[in-house]
């Protein structure tokens, strides 16, 4: 063994406590824990055990969270040092390879908590590696853990040119931590061209949304090639296109974009020029919540309608007002499709359960007099695995596909 990352720091659970980590859960909260014991600072990585003594494992801890522990292993005794770290990154690398085969230009590579490194996210863009690390801990291991991860991509004979943070969101103030955003090493281009489902898009890793672009729906969106062609196309929240895209690559007779954002809908229009669908595929600046009752005032009907909203909660708070705005919004789309049509909808939302969110649409549907044929229901993509336990939000995309057939 290496040279041990161990703090002496130590903290034992109160009796009864425990049960999600047990289970296989990543998570320690702050009214789980009856004693602190020995030295650390926050930070730090700590021994944690049952109230009885019993060995837990090992984690990184934060008294400026209520996510007090956040777990690197489990009953794994051996210190973590530096070649504990090399195995995690190794291990997540390997297991995009396998599940992905040939598919990871694009892909995020770490995934927090599902690959066993907390806090920390790592998208890859063909030769760029963007970063989002959320948690005090993981930010002290993360220059390791990113020498790692290049040099074991470099013997996959692919040579990274650049890494950008985007450790911008507010979540980290809830870990005492400032938020940041710039380069990590020497400065480079941030516009990357990459590929998807034969799909050329320009992500801009400076300016995009989260890490630059939205990778968790990348093969819902391959899903949805089978079905456009030929037809007429609304997507709705289209950020940089990439559902009307997919459509209007697989031969959809005629797409549309809706998008409040107008950085979006020029980045779309120009990916739209980069895949020569710009005489099919089109986009305009729309609030898709007020155009959707304009567009049925107007009487139009579509042979697919694809909505993808941002997550309309997030936190369990606010579920109550997310529902009606997913119903709302799913009653105007539905109210959109021919008979015979295509429905596909989805919720980003971790706080808007599987059971919420198919009982929503099911409210929604039955509020415009529209009955719906299953189709698939589909999660994220494969790279970003979900986790079987605890509530560390690894599973939080819903997605489904309807046929709409009201008069068999």
């Amino acid at each position: 063994m290496g040279t041990s990352l161990v703090s002496d720091g130590k903290v034992i659970l109160r009796k009864g406590e425990g049960r999600t980590i047990k289970a296989g859960g990543a998570w320690v909260f702050d009214n789980e824990i009856d004693q602190y014991a020995g030295d650390y600072a926050n930070g730090d990585i700590v021994r944690v055990e049952d109230f009885d003594g019993f060995f837990m494992g090992y984690g990184f801890i934060n008294h400026n969270s209520k996510i007090r522990v956040r777990m690197l292993s489990r009953w794994r005794k051996e210190p973590i040092d530096a070649e504990f770290l090399r195995d995690r990154v190794k291990a997540a690398w390997e297991y995009r390879k396998t599940v992905m085969g040939e598919d990871t230009d694009a892909c995020r590579v770490i995934f927090g908590e599902a690959d066993w490194l907390p806090g920390l996210t790592v998208d890859k863009y063909e030769d760029v590696l963007v970063v989002e690390s959320l948690a005090l801990g993981m930010d002290r291991l993360k220059p390791m853990i990113l020498e790692d991860l290049v040099e074991i991509l470099r013997e996959d004979g692919i040579h990274i040119r650049g890494i950008y943070e985007r450790s911008d969101a507010p979540v980290r103030k809830k870990e005492g931590m400032d938020v940041y955003k710039g380069f990590i090493g020497p400065e480079f281009d941030t516009n990357v061209e990459i590929t998807e489902n034969g799909v050329k898009y320009m992500v801009d890793v400076v300016n995009g949304q989260k890490t630059g672009f939205f990778l968790d729906q990348k093969y819902n969106r391959r899903a949805m090639q089978r079905i456009c062609k030929g037809k007429r196309v609304l997507d709705c929240f289209t950020h940089m296109g990439t559902f009307a895209l997919n459509a209007g690559i697989a031969g959809a007779a005629e797409v549309e974009g809706l998008d409040i954002s107008e950085l979006a809908i020029q980045q779309a229009t120009a990916n739209a020029k980069r895949n020569h669908l710009e005489d099919t595929v089109h986009f305009r600046v729309a609030d898709v919540l007020d155009e959707l009752p304009k567009l049925n005032a107007r009487g139009e009907k579509y042979d697919v309608v694809i909505l993808d909203p941002p997550a309309f909660t997030k936190s369990r708070e606010a579920t109550k007002a997310a529902i009606r705005g997913y119903r709302e919004i799913n009653m105007q789309g539905l109210k959109l499709v021919k008979d015979g049509g295509y429905f596909a909808t989805c919720s980003c939302s971790h706080f808007m359960t599987p059971e919420l969110f198919t009982k929503t649409i099911a409210e929604a549907a039955g509020s415009v007099h529209r009955r719906l044929r299953q189709i698939e229901y589909r999660t994220q993509a494969c790279d970003h695995p979900i986790l079987w336990s605890g509530d560390e939000n690894s599973y939080y995309l819903k997605f489904y596909i309807f046929q709409v057939c009201d008069e068999k």
